[in-house]
Order: C-alpha cells, then sequence, then structure tokens
C-alpha cells in the first residue's frame, strides 16, 4: 500500500488534502504533552521512496481517466466519473480516496508528520517538482515545520523550495513564553520562533502558527498568553490557530500534573486567557481560527485587528453567563450538540442538557466537571 494513503488524521483546515509522507513520524519527541509520537522512530523516506508514491497517484489518476473515456469518450474528471468510482465495487480504498481528492476540486496537498523541512533541501527540491509536475490538479502544498529548522536553512534555500512548489508552512510554536518552552521540553526559544516566523513570511510562504492555550498552566497562564501575543507581533503570520491543551494519560505532562508540578487550567480560565492573548494582539493582521473541536468557544475567529471587538465580544458574552449556564454549555459542546452558547437560549435545549446532566452525574458518580473532562479527552 503505498504510504501516501496512511494518514488518517487530517488537520481541519486540510480536510479533502491529498496525504503525503516524507518523513516518518517526529525528530523531537521529547514535549511533555505531546502523545502522538511517543516511542515511534523518526526516520526520513529516501527520495526513491517519495518519488514512487507520487508515481502511484499519477498511474492511478490516468487509470481514472481511461476510465472516463471508456464512458464519455472524454478524459476529463468530473464530479459524474468521480461519483461512479466511489459506488463502485470495482475500485479499491485508494482509488476511492484519491476520486475523493479530485471531486473536492481545491487540489491541496499536505505533507504530513511533524518535520519534513528536515529533509536536505535537494531532496524536498526534487520531491516538489516531481508532485507538481506529475499531478498537474495539485494547486497548493503544505508541510509541517518546526522553527528549529526553519532557522537553519538559509533564505536562498527557503525561496527554493517556495519556487519548487511548497505554499504553506505549518507552525507549532504553542507558545512565547521562554519559561513555558523549557517546561515543556520543546527545544526551541522565542526568539529562534520569531526568526523562523520571519523567514518562513519574507520566503514567500502563507505561515500557520498553532498555539496552545492552557500550556502555561495555572502558574504561567499570564506570562503564556502576553508572551505568545508578543512573539505572534513580531511575526505576523497569516494565521493563528488555536488548539486547546489536553493533557492525556502516560504524557510526562501528566505526570506533572500528578506531582504537582502543573496546575491545569478549567475551561473557563483557558477563555479568559484566550481574551488576554487576544486583546494584547496589537500589530498583527492574521487570521485568528478556532477550528478545532477542543476550543470551546469556536465563534472567536476572524480577522486581525478589524475583528478583535466581536472575538472579544464572544468571550465577555459567555463568560458573562451564570455558571450553572456556562457548565450546560460545556456538557453540550463536549457532548458534540452545541456550538454556540446562543443555543442554550433556544427553547428546550437547557431543559434537555439538564435532563442529561442528572443521567450521567446519576449513571458515572462524578459531577459535572469531572465528566466534562473525561468527554473532552474521548475527543483525542
Amino acid at each position: 500500500m503505498p504510504s501516501f494513503e496512511q494518514g488518517p488524521i487530517r488537520p481541519p483546515s486540510e480536510a479533502g488534502s491529498l496525504l503525503l509522507r516524507f518523513t516518518r513520524n517526529c525528530p523531537w519527541n521529547k514535549c511533555a504533552f505531546c502523545p502522538v509520537y511517543k516511542k515511534r522512530r523518526f526516520s526520513r523516506r529516501n527520495l526513491e521512496e517519495i518519488l514512487e508514491d507520487i508515481d502511484a497517484v499519477s498511474r492511478m489518476l490516468s487509470e481514472m481517466r481511461d476510465f472516463a473515456r471508456s464512458v464519455t469518450g472524454r478524459e476529463d474528471l468530473d464530479g459524474a466519473i468521480m461519483q461512479r468510482i466511489l459506488k463502485s465495487g470495482d475500485w479499491g480504498e485508494q482509488y476511492k480516496q484519491l476520486a475523493f481528492w479530485v471531486l473536492q476540486g481545491e487540489g491541496t496537498v499536505f505533507i504530513q508528520d511533524a518535520n519534513s523541512l528536515i529533509l536536505k533541501t535537494e531532496i524536498l527540491e526534487q520531491a516538489l517538482t516531481a508532485l507538481r509536475s506529475k499531478i498537474p490538479l495539485v494547486r497548493r502544498v503544505t508541510m509541517y515545520a518546526r522553527s528549529s529548522t526553519v532557522v537553519r536553512k538559509s533564505d536562498q534555500e527557503l525561496t527554493r523550495l517556495r519556487r519548487a512548489g511548497l505554499d504553506r508552512l505549518h507552525i507549532g510554536m504553542e507558545s512565547g513564553s521562554d519559561r513555558v518552552l523549557r517546561l515543556m521540553n520543546k527545544g526551541t526559544s522565542s526568539k529562534q520562533h520569531i526568526q523562523a516566523g520571519q523567514k518562513a513570511v519574507q520566503s514567500g510562504f502563507s505561515l500557520s502558527e498553532y498555539i496552545m492555550p492552557g500550556l502555561g498552566g495555572r502558574e504561567l497562564s499570564r506570562e503564556h498568553a502576553l508572551e505568545t501575543a508578543r512573539v505572534l507581533d513580531a511575526v505576523d503570520p497569516h494565521f493563528i490557530r488555536l488548539r486547546t491543551l489536553q493533557i492525556l494519560p502516560g504524557t510526562e505532562l501528566d505526570a506533572m500534573r500528578q506531582r504537582g508540578e502543573f496546575t491545569p487550567l478549567d475551561d473557563d480560565a483557558i477563555v479568559s486567557e484566550i481574551r488576554l492573548l487576544i486583546q494584547s494582539l496589537r500589530e498583527t493582521t492574521a487570521e485568528l481560527a478556532s477550528d478545532h473541536v477542543m476550543n470551546l468557544l469556536q465563534e472567536v475567529q476572524g480577522r486581525l485587528p478589524g475583528d478583535k471587538g466581536t472575538m472579544l465580544g464572544v468571550i465577555d458574552e459567555y463568560l458573562g453567563r451564570p455558571r450553572e449556564e456556562r457548565l450546560l454549555y460545556r456538557l453540550g459542546r463536549r457532548a458534540g450538540s452545541l456550538v454556540s452558547p446562543s443555543q442554550l437560549d433556544e427553547p428546550g435545549t437547557r431543559q434537555q442538557l439538564e435532563r442529561a446532566r442528572k443521567s450521567l452525574e446519576a449513571q458515572e458518580g462524578k459531577d459535572l466537571e469531572a465528566i466534562i473532562s473525561d468527554m473532552g479527552r474521548s475527543h483525542l
């Protein structure tokens, strides 16, 4: 099975992307909060392997065009042809995934795993050139990267990769606080985040910076928000994406919590931290996105600075509600039935949530806070 298919987790912003792998797993698997890559060995795929995957996609598309020609007399991979492939039992799962990608019509490709930019520039350049030439449907290529890797690439190398067809970089900043970064064993610094972000933007990449509300815990919450805002202002990325911290059992951060070295924030405290972050942003013109299931208030999104007041208004409306209403909303949000606090005002919604609360508390033998926490972890 070609490895381009072996990628079940799509970032929300890249849904419908064709997934490719230039590396396997993460070269830095020591972050205290990360359960994804623990005990997984990192390796670089060689150019031959990568080109084989690209050739495989190209051949599959060619077979689809042959099928289209046999049906319509034309090679067009239109919606009707893709639907026939998706509904037919004659085409394998790989072909159906590719047909779905064609049907989406956006032509996005996402290079998976945590830091494919670590490959030699010559290898990346050849792989990107082959991808663009052999699969003309590709319109945008996105890759994960680490700040420490970006700063090691020269401006000329980054420009070469941009010209070869790499359009967007996703960097997991998580925090702009040096104390938080050290605490989480991130292996980078605020200075390096600024250098990397500025280099990426100046090289012509569309840049997404991922921020993790709650990562400083109660002890460093204010510093986490203020320092992150400072770094984001200095970088001025195209996108700021919020990814709320969740502590999973077995991680070092969970052990730190048990030892009393880290005090997690509850949902309301995290919302307040996000408010401080947004309020403190002064220079950036980024699009702020709350596009993840673990974010409590997905309506907190918009273009800075123009939409700042609207975003702060959404937060203040939520925090201004009575505690019992906030609890009910959090229950509904974690259950997947609510996406906005305003839904609590709809007839019957509050009564349904009250009934669900009583049933869950009786069934689980826990208070609502504990139940909501358990529901949150189940989404990961």
